[in-house]
This record gives structure tokens, sequence and C-alpha cells, in this order.
């Protein structure tokens, strides 16, 4: 079986602003994949032409919380996250709204 490349793409304001400025999407993949692997995954997916990858490894932060009991503590995980951008005039429609 194929490892899935793209997890899921991120929505945040920064992102958001990205595509519309610089027609840059971002995406949390797996750790393990190369910017090779993702630029096809990205292609295959939606259909697009890729004009470059960026990928970044984010640390995993530690975090707490406070039961009845004690202060639980742990640390959230750490992910890839890959800045996909586009050839000139193509886009990612990521909401999959009709256009009417």
């Amino acid at each position: 079986m194929a490892k899935q490349i793209l997890i899921k793409p991120i929505v945040t304001e920064k992102s958001t602003k990205l595509a519309d400025k610089r027609n840059t999407y971002a995406f949390v993949v797996d750790k393990g994949a190369n910017k090779i692997e993702i630029r096809k995954a990205v292609e295959q997916m939606f259909n697009v032409g890729v004009e470059s990858v960026n990928t970044i490894v984010v640390p995993g932060k530690p975090k707490a919380r406070t039961t009845k009991t004690a202060i639980v503590r742990g640390t959230k995980s750490s992910y890839k996250k890959a800045y996909v951008t586009l050839t000139q005039g193509e886009t990612i429609d990521l909401f999959g709204g009709t256009e009417e």
C-alpha cells in the first residue's frame, strides 16, 4: 500500500494571504516525504503545475493541562509542513465551492 503524502491543507489567515498574493498553498505532509514526492502528489491530486516546493519540520511544543488531581504534562507531536507554489494562472479550490 502506498503511503499518503498529503495529509491535509492548512487553512489559516497566513496561508490564505499566501494563496491570494503569491499563489502558494500550505499542506501538512508525511514526515518522510521529500520535495519531489510532494510535487508529484500535488500535481496528481489537483491537476495543476507546481513551480516550487518549500518544506519545514515544525517541532513539537510542550503542553500542560490542569485537572482536579494534578497537572498533566505532555508534548504535541512534530509535523512537516510544505509550501507549494503553483505555476502562474493555476489555482487550487480547497473549499470545493460551486460557481454560479
